[in-house]
């Protein structure tokens, strides 16, 4: 078998490890091309990105929050038909003025909760309408005369609360809160208090209405 000389073999050598070198730089330098490419393209997607969310996010917030401040549905307009005071010794303790005072307190304070929470507004009841009320029979034990007065008035629901004193140390507060145009109660609920006092019945009034009447959705 003939073979080559050593120069021949050399000659080879070089000319194979010169194509391979040239291969390797070849793939070398086309390697990293598309990964630079990549990173370039990624790069500036993301401050499209970016710029997209500095356009559109602070307009789509806006947005959500309105959606999410605006109420679900409108608010109820409610008469608030009287408080009264239901003394069970009337005839051992007469009813004080402080007393029938604290009964405005009620009425100013069950307004001013309910109205804040953006669910309910109240009418306003003429002054001969309210002694009406006063002089008639107790609401809430006068044959449905809550939903003629809340008809009268123009309110999609009444309320009648109650104050009963058992004695100087026990009382409850009672409310109530009917549908006009279904004629019948939506709510009613009751909590005891303990001292026969503005803080006492303020403290009892407010713990109702948040955890009770406006609980709710």
């Amino acid at each position: 078998m003939g073979g080559k000389s050593a120069p021949e073999k050399d000659e080879t050598m070089k000319t194979w490890e010169a194509g391979a070198a040239s291969r390797v730089a070849a793939d070398a330098g086309r390697g990293p091309q598309p990964c630079r490419r990549n990173t370039l393209l990624a790069r500036r997607h993301a401050a499209l990105g970016l710029a997209a969310l500095l356009i559109v996010g602070p307009s789509a917030l806006t947005a959500r929050s309105a959606a999410a401040a605006a109420p679900s549905e409108p608010a109820k307009s409610v008469a608030l038909l009287n408080v009264q005071f239901l003394n069970d010794h009337e005839d051992l303790e007469p009813t004080t003025g402080a007393e029938r005072a604290r009964l405005a307190s009620i009425a100013s304070l069950f307004k001013a909760k309910l109205e804040a929470s953006g669910r309910y507004t109240f009418v306003s009841i003429p002054g001969a309408a309210a002694g009406k009320i006063a002089a008639g029979p107790d609401i809430g034990a006068c044959g449905g005369c809550e939903f003629s007065y809340g008809k009268e008035f123009g309110a999609n629901a009444v309320a009648w609360i109650v104050v009963q004193k058992v004695s100087d140390l026990i009382l409850n507060i009672n409310v109530y809160m009917a549908d006009v145009a279904a004629r019948k109660l939506a709510f009613v609920h009751s909590v005891d208090i303990r001292g026969d006092t503005d803080e006492s019945c303020t403290r009892g009034l407010t713990y109702l209405v948040k955890n009770y009447l406006l609980a709710g959705p």
